[in-house]
């Protein structure tokens, strides 16, 4: 249900954008009369208020927003496809997201390391290869282990979570470091799970979801993880 959830304010996000040299996809919502999305039941999609065609959800309009990524629906669908890769474990569609000679960097430590992933992404689902992450923020500890087992369940509790997304802009809750997205001149979305009640808030998790084109296609370069730090 939440990857619904997901997956329906993505469609409300593209129906209010101006698509980018394509015409819209036939998911797009016409005003006034809602479409089921793909092939689930029919259901009111909630409507995004627009201004000057930028989707509200962004507060203010970031410096480096860039129309020409933030209103293309093959971004937005990429993202949509991220979030089902992840959920469904499916390593063969997320390789078919990534350029196989750059890769796709993941960062799960803000000041750790990056592993990248090529062809073998395929795999990342299963693999049990002990990858070092880095230093732990607090503890100063390393962490190590699989991909399965350190990144994929925040991957998939931020995903899950009807989270808020945002193109070019860094969502995140309270921090003690300031958070920055650290590659200059990437596009990327921001999916935010601003936390819960029963801790305050304070179990807040942001993955940036960097974006590159090829052959004029928007690409998977870079995950990169925050979180609240002591």
């Amino acid at each position: 249900m939440n990857r619904l959830i997901f997956s329906f304010l993505i469609l409300t996000l593209i129906a209010c954008s101006v698509p980018v040299d394509q015409p819209p996809p036939p998911t797009a919502v016409v005003v006034d009369t809602p479409q089921p999305a793909l092939s689930t039941p029919a259901t009111t999609i909630p409507t995004v208020a627009v201004l000057n065609e930028i989707p509200a959800y962004l507060t203010a309009v970031p410096e480096n927003f860039n129309p020409v990524f933030c209103q293309d629906t093959r971004a937005l669908q990429l993202l949509i496809d991220v979030q089902t890769a992840i959920q469904t474990r499916n390593g063969e569609l997320l390789a078919s997201l990534v350029d196989p000679a750059s890769g796709v960097g993941v960062r799960y430590l803000r000041n750790g390391n990056v592993i990248t992933y090529f062809d073998n992404i395929k795999f990342i689902f299963e693999t049990t290869y002990q990858a070092d992450w880095g230093l732990g923020a607090g503890s100063g500890e390393a962490v190590k282990g699989p991909f399965q087992e350190i990144v994929l369940p925040s991957l998939e509790q931020v995903f899950a979570s009807n989270p808020v997304i945002a193109c070019n802009e860094l969502k995140v809750g309270g921090t003690t470091y300031i958070a920055e997205w650290p590659y200059s001149g990437m596009d990327y979305y921001s999916v935010y799970f601003p936390g819960t009640d029963e801790f305050g808030g304070l179990n807040w998790e942001t993955w940036a979801v960097g974006m590159a084109r090829q052959a004029g296609k928007p690409v998977l370069t870079a995950l990169v993880h925050f979180m609240w730090e002591p």
